[in-house]
C-alpha cells in the first residue's frame, strides 16, 4: 500500500489530509495544555486547602495533643504530599507530552511544506514540458498547412498554360521551402512529444510517488507520535499511583491511630485540678431556741445541745470552692503558678524545670567549650588572647548560677505542691473510710462523733506556712564574716538578689553553700545575694571580732553623722 501508486492523481486531497493531521495534532496539544492547567490548579487548591486547615503553631500550648487532631493533621500532611504528586503529573505532562507535541508539530509543518513544494515543482515542470510539446505540435500543424497551400499553388501554376516559367519556378521553390519547414516542425514536434512522454512517465512513476511516500511517512510518524503521547499521558498518571497509594494508606493509618481512651485521658490531664470533691454540708438547727408547747400526756425528751455553726463561715468556705465547677477566677498569672489548681500547677512547674534543665545543659556545654578554647589560646598565643574570653566565661557562669537558682526555686515549689497533693490524697482516703463507717457524720468543715450527747465541734485548719516563712523570722542582722569587692557589675533584678557596681565593697554575712551565691550586706544595711563568681571574697579569721568592730564602727559613723552639720 503506497500513496504514490494508489493515489497518484490525488495531490490536492493529500494536501488537505496532511493539513488536517497537523490541525488534529494542534488540537490534541491544546487539550494537553488545558489538562495541564487543571492539574496545576487542582494541586494549588489542594495546597491552599491544607494551609487553611493546618494549625498555626505560634506556641507550644497550641500543639495538638488529641489523637483525633493528630490524625487529622497527619491526613492534611498526606493530602499535601498528594498535591505534590499532582504537581508532578502536571510537570510530567508539560515536559513529556505538551512540549514534545509542540516541537514535533513545528517540525512536521516545515517538512510538509518542503514535500508539497517539491511536488508542485514537479507538476509545474511537467506542465511546462506539455506546453512545449503543444507549441511544437501547433507549429508542425501550421507548417503542414502552409506546405499544403504551397503545393496547391505550384500545381495550379504548373497546369496553367498562361503561367510563366519564372512563376512556376518560384512556386516550386516556395513549395520546397514549406515542405522543408514542415519536416523540421515535424521533427521538433516528435522530439517534444518524446520528451514530454518521458517526463510524464518520470513524474507519475518516480517523482510524485517519492513525494507522496515522504508525505505518507510524515503522516504515519504523526500518528505514531500521537500514540506515544497518549501513552506518555497515561504513564505520567500511572507513575505517581504508587506514591498516591502510599498517601491514601497513610490517611488510613492516621484514621486507625485515633484512640478514644487516650483522648479521654488527655482531657483528664489537661483539666484535672487536684482538689478534693466538696464534702457533706452539716445540719444547721435553727429551731433549738424555740420552746414548743407540750401536749398533755406527751413525754418530752431532752435534746442534745448542738453548737450553732455560723452560716457566713460555712457559706464563705463553700463559695471558695464553687469556682471548681464554673469559670476560674480571673487574675494575673503568678511566677509560681499558685493561681492554678494543684495538678495543673504541678505540671506547669515540671515543664518549667525541664526547660530550665535544658537551658542549663546548654550553658554548661558552652562553658566547657569556652574553657577548652581558653586552654588552646594559652598553649598557642598566636591563635588568640585568652583574656578576651574571660567576660564571656563570666557571663556564662552568671547564667549558670541564675538557672540553678531558678531550678532550685521551682523544685521547692514543686515539692510543696506534691506534698500538698499527697496530703490531700491521704485525707481523701481516710475520709472515704470514715464515711463508710459513719455516713453523714463527717464534713470538710467539721465532724460529728458517734456519741449523740457530745456537742458538735468545728475543726479549724492549721495555718499553712510557705517555705519562705522561716527565712526572715530572725530580725537581728547577721554578723559579718568578711568583706568582698565586686569584679563585675550585677543588676540584681531577681527577688532576693542585691545589685552592685564594679569595685563596690560590701560585707559578707553568709558564705557560698555550693549554689554559686553569696549573701552580702551594704554599708546602709541592705542585704541580698550576689553571684560568687562576680566578687573577690576575703574572709576574716575571727568573724566575731570583726563583727563587733564593724558594729562599733557603724555606731561611731552614726553618732558622728548626728553631730555633723550641713557642709
Amino acid at each position: 500500500m503506497s500513496w504514490g501508486t494508489e493515489l497518484w492523481d490525488q495531490f490536492d486531497n493529500l494536501e488537505k489530509h496532511t493539513q488536517w493531521g497537523l490541525d488534529f495534532l494542534d488540537k490534541y496539544a491544546k487539550f494537553v495544555k488545558e489538562r495541564l492547567e487543571i492539574e496545576q490548579n487542582y494541586a494549588k487548591q489542594l495546597r491552599n486547602l491544607v494551609k487553611k486547615f493546618c494549625p498555626k503553631r505560634s506556641s507550644k500550648e497550641e500543639e495538638p495533643r488529641f489523637t483525633s487532631c493528630i490524625a487529622f493533621y497527619n491526613i492534611l500532611n498526606e493530602l499535601n504530599d498528594y498535591a505534590g504528586q499532582r504537581e508532578v503529573v502536571a510537570e510530567e505532562i508539560g515536559h513529556r507530552v505538551y512540549a514534545e507535541i509542540m516541537k514535533y508539530s513545528y517540525e512536521l509543518k516545515a517538512e510538509r511544506k518542503s514535500h508539497l513544494q517539491e511536488g508542485r515543482r514537479a507538476q509545474q515542470y511537467l506542465e511546462m514540458c506539455m506546453k512545449q510539446m503543444d507549441s511544437s505540435k501547433k507549429k508542425f500543424e501550421r507548417e503542414c498547412r502552409e506546405a499544403e497551400k504551397a503545393q496547391q499553388t505550384y500545381e495550379r501554376l504548373d497546369n496553367d498554360a498562361n503561367a510563366t516559367k519564372s512563376d512556376v519556378e518560384k512556386a516550386k521553390q516556395q513549395l520546397n521551402l514549406r515542405t522543408h519547414m514542415a519536416d523540421e516542425s515535424k521533427n521538433e514536434y516528435a522530439a517534444q512529444l518524446q520528451n514530454y512522454n518521458a517526463e510524464q512517465h518520470k513524474h507519475f512513476y518516480i517523482v510524485i510517488p517519492q513525494v507522496y511516500k515522504h508525505l505518507q511517512e510524515m503522516d504515519e510518524r504523526r500518528t505514531v507520535k500521537l500514540s506515544e503521547c497518549y501513552k506518555g499521558f497515561a504513564d505520567a498518571e500511572r507513575k505517581v499511583i504508587p506514591i498516591i497509594s502510599k498517601c491514601l494508606e497513610g490517611m488510613v493509618q492516621a484514621a486507625k491511630s485515633v484512640d478514644e481512651r487516650r483522648d479521654s485521658q488527655i482531657v483528664v490531664d489537661c483539666f484535672k485540678s487536684g482538689f478534693e470533691p466538696p464534702g457533706d454540708y452539716p445540719f444547721e438547727d435553727y429551731s433549738q431556741h424555740i420552746y414548743r408547747t407540750v401536749s398533755d400526756g406527751t413525754i418530752s425528751t431532752p435534746k442534745p445541745e448542738v453548737t450553732r455553726i455560723d452560716p457566713k463561715i460555712t457559706m464563705g468556705k463553700a463559695k471558695g470552692k464553687l469556682w471548681l465547677f464554673g469559670k476560674k477566677p480571673k487574675g494575673p498569672a503568678l511566677e509560681d503558678f499558685s493561681h492554678l489548681p494543684p495538678e495543673q500547677r504541678r505540671k506547669k512547674l515540671q515543664q518549667r524545670i525541664d526547660e530550665l534543665n535544658r537551658e542549663l545543659q546548654k550553658e554548661i556545654d558552652q562553658k566547657e567549650a569556652l574553657n577548652k578554647m581558653k586552654d588552646v589560646y594559652e598553649k598557642s598565643p598566636q591563635m588568640g588572647d585568652p583574656s578576651s574570653l574571660q567576660p564571656k566565661i563570666a557571663e556564662t557562669m552568671s547564667n549558670i548560677e541564675k538557672l540553678r537558682t531558678e531550678i532550685q526555686k521551682n523544685e521547692a515549689w514543686l515539692s510543696e505542691v506534691e506534698g500538698k497533693v499527697s496530703q490531700r490524697s491521704e485525707r481523701r482516703h481516710s475520709a472515704e473510710a470514715n464515711h463508710l463507717v459513719a455516713q453523714g457524720r463527717e464534713s470538710p468543715e467539721g465532724s460529728y462523733t458517734e456519741d449523740a450527747n457530745q456537742e458538735g465541734r468545728i475543726q479549724t485548719q492549721p495555718p499553712v506556712h510557705t517555705e519562705f516563712d522561716d527565712e526572715f523570722d530572725d530580725d537581728d542582722p547577721l554578723p559579718a564574716i568578711g568583706h568582698c569587692k565586686a569584679i563585675y557589675p550585677f543588676d540584681g533584678n531577681n527577688e532576693g538578689t542585691l545589685a552592685m557596681k564594679e569595685g563596690e565593697v560590701m560585707y559578707i554575712i553568709e558564705e557560698d553553700k555550693g549554689d554559686g551565691w553569696t549573701r552580702a550586706r551594704r554599708q546602709n544595711g541592705e542585704e541580698g545575694y550576689v553571684p560568687t563568681s562576680y566578687i573577690d571574697v576575703t574572709l576574716e579569721k575571727n568573724s566575731k571580732d570583726r563583727s563587733e568592730r564593724d558594729t562599733e564602727q557603724l555606731a561611731k559613723d552614726g553618732r558622728s553623722s548626728m553631730f555633723c552639720g550641713p557642709p
